[in-house]
């Protein structure tokens, strides 16, 4: 997965809306607001990467299936041959 795919920067920008008003409120300098900006575009990433994995939908092995499947259908008795 990217870094810059579009909802990773959608939810990096809004990590970063704390940092920006901090520095227009004159908290944050410059320098200070840079150097922490990289963090959010991260946290965006983690943030997005625990969600796709959280809505996956999970996956089953064929093998496993297919003997779920036999043991849930009735046992059919061999047709005789004539």
């Amino acid at each position: 997965m990217s870094p810059f795919r579009w909802d990773v920067l959608g939810v990096g920008f809004l990590l970063s809306l704390p940092l920006l008003a901090l520095y227009l409120r004159g908290d944050l300098t410059v320098e200070e607001m840079t150097g922490r900006l990289p963090w959010c575009l991260v946290g965006g990433y983690v943030v997005v990467a625990l969600l796709r994995f959280a809505t996956q939908p999970r996956r089953t092995d064929a093998l496993e299936h297919d003997a779920a499947h036999d043991l849930d259908a009735p046992a059919q008795e061999p047709t005789p041959t004539p």
